[in-house]
């Protein structure tokens, strides 16, 4: 199969990369830079000049491949809510070229987009929060927008997806400890985060490519919750720092934009994933990988 990958060279999509053409499926990876298009080429893909600003780029991709893996997302949070928004036009513009020919697109989401209660484990089945709410969650509307038009989408939601170089939103508050000289959590700490690793999840996409019926939605989650606590004493011992409790009132003061989810506790499963897909995650938890990453000094 001939997949069209936006995100290509980042760090999950290029795991993809490498998961899809060591499986026998050819690879068109789109790319902005020199750099990026030499680092396709030695993994063996194709090369797609353009970027998510460039959307009959976007087009031209998805209509000369037999499926597209979206991962590409701007992580500027200083323009969070526009960035979003451009996810949107980004899906809308794929499924245009999708439309009525029953080629897949998944689009990537996150299991905190699942509208569930707070502390109870999120379910594939939930349905995503309103965009006006969870801004983030404006990619599974246009999702479900481009559904409407005959496209065959899927939904992957990543929780905190790590190595020992990035662990998602960790890897901000990594910056946030060194910057501090200490390393936080809000309240008891108990509240959860779940968790995958980098090549497990690369994995997933290459299953839910092959197996995906329209409309599914598959949680790429290996460890349901790790607590935020054991998370900050696994940083504090990293970077030699002491670890200290925070009050929510003292959240945004110490993590800035990141205070907004620090302190929340929002576990998710895979139960159904797993069972579509055969999924059996088997790389390290992410505890691990924090003991073993070579941490920056103070």
């Amino acid at each position: 199969m001939r997949v069209f990958v936006t995100g290509a060279t980042g760090f999950i999509g290029s795991a993809i990369v490498q998961e899809l053409i060591h499986s026998g499926h050819q690879v068109l990876g789109l790319t902005r830079s020199d750099a990026g298009a030499h680092s396709l080429i030695a993994a063996g893909a194709e090369v797609h000049r353009g970027d998510l600003e460039n959307l009959e780029s976007l087009r031209s991709g998805a209509t000369s491949s037999d499926a597209v893996i979206h991962t590409a997302f701007n992580h500027d949070f200083s323009k969070y809510v526009a960035n979003c928004e451009a996810d949107r036009q980004v899906i809308e513009a794929l499924g245009d070229a999708l439309a009525g020919s029953g080629r897949l697109l998944i689009v990537t989401s996150g299991t905190g987009m699942a509208n569930s209660v707070p502390g109870i484990l999120a379910t594939e089945h939930d349905l995503p929060a309103s965009s006006k709410v969870v801004p983030r969650a404006a990619s599974e509307e246009a999702a479900a927008s481009v559904a409407a038009r005959g496209v065959r989408a899927a939904i992957v939601r990543l929780p905190q997806v790590h190595d020992t170089v990035k662990q998602g939103l960790i890897t901000y508050a990594i910056h946030v400890a060194s910057e501090k000289g200490v390393s936080a959590y809000v309240g008891d700490g108990l509240n959860r985060w779940p968790a995958a690793h980098r090549l497990d999840t690369a994995r997933l996409y290459r299953l839910a490519l092959e197996k995906a019926d329209a409309g599914d939605k598959f949680h790429a989650v290996a460890e349901e919750g790790v607590p935020v606590r054991d998370i900050a004493e696994a940083i504090g011992r990293g970077l030699h720092v002491p670890v200290v409790p925070l009050a929510p009132e003292e959240s945004f003061k110490h993590f800035g934009w990141l205070a907004a989810f620090v302190g929340r506790d929002a576990p998710a499963s895979s139960v159904h994933t797993r069972e579509k897909l055969g999924w059996n995650p088997t790389g390290p938890g992410l505890i691990s990988d924090l003991e073993n990453m070579r941490y920056f000094p103070v």
